[in-house]
């Protein structure tokens, strides 16, 4: 199984990394998430642009199997988008992968069982209908005003939601059935891409949540309808989660027990997370160490 990871710098650079304390905290997580998957899955693949392999290669040194400047088609696209990196990495694979984000770090292999799935992620969520303020009822009364179309799997779905619906969180994505992710990955990349749907999206400037539901909403969407559909190429296809809940997920102990972190929101800005992980760096590397700390003065 291959392991990949992908880097839009696009956003990152829009938001000036504002997701980390300091930009040096970005670049050692980077150094750890790649040196404790690369145990083991030793085939790695990189896809990002041109100033991302210059900041995470060139600069930094990172060493993967192989790297992309894929994402070199996304010069254009609105950097709000930021899952849409994630998106193109994910309609590029050919083989049986799992990406990660930079803040997942693997101290343990994933479990067999669970990389032998069809498609297999984090674990699920469960957001509710009800509140005030719904980004999925947004997008769609969106669509539905500019007399656009949303990809048939959404709309088969959200008719099934009364109070809830599920995503599937995408901390780590990987799957044998290539295919489908690949199908799946196209229909949202159309969802915000489509020179049609320019002006809906216009209307809808705050885009965070609405990337959640993108990436993670119609992936679990499409999960469920091509499990029902008869006449479907991805008919019966499964998911399985290494964590059952979001609770679980973020349980410590849980998280111990199958050698997994995720350094998911403000995690990535708590003092007590972001100093451990200075000095889990120092200890495990410290020329790797003091080089992240050039690079970060050099790039920021």
């Amino acid at each position: 199984m291959r392991a990949v990871w992908s880097f839009w710098s696009k956003p990152f650079n829009a938001s000036k990394g504002r997701g980390w304390t300091e930009p040096k905290h970005h670049l050692q997580a980077w150094g750890l998430s790649v040196r404790l998957a690369s145990q083991h899955y030793p085939e790695t693949l990189l896809i990002t642009d041109t100033p991302g392999k210059a900041l995470l290669v060139d600069a930094l040194g990172l060493e993967f199997s192989e790297v992309s400047t894929a994402l070199d088609c996304l010069r254009h696209a609105d950097p709000a988008w930021w899952a849409l990196g994630k998106l193109v990495a994910y309609s590029l694979q050919d083989r049986p992968f799992v990406h990660l984000d930079t803040d997942v770090f693997l101290w343990r292999p994933l479990p067999a069982a669970l990389t032998a799935a069809p498609v297999f992620v984090q674990c699920p969520e469960g957001h509710s209908l009800l509140t005030p303020w719904n980004p999925l009822r947004a997008i769609e009364r969106a669509f539905e005003r500019h007399k656009q179309s949303l990809p048939v799997e959404w709309e088969w779905a959200s008719s099934r939601c009364t109070t809830w619906f599920r995503q599937e969180n995408c901390g780590i994505l990987g799957a044998n059935r290539t295919d489908f992710i690949r199908h799946y990955a196209q229909a949202a990349m159309h969802m915000v891409l489509h020179p049609n749907h320019r002006a809906l999206w216009a209307e809808l400037p705050h885009k965070h949540d609405f990337n959640m539901l993108v990436e993670q909403f119609l992936l679990a969407a499409s999960l469920d309808y091509h499990r029902m559909d008869p006449n479907s190429a991805f008919r019966g296809i499964t998911i399985r989660h290494l964590f059952p809940t979001w609770a679980e997920a973020y349980n410590p102990d849980a998280s111990a027990r199958v050698g997994f972190t995720h350094l998911i929101g403000d995690a990535k800005t708590h003092p007590e997370v972001t100093g451990r992980l200075d000095r889990r760096i120092a200890t495990l590397d410290p020329a790797f160490h003091r080089h992240c700390e050039r690079v970060a003065n050099a790039q920021y």
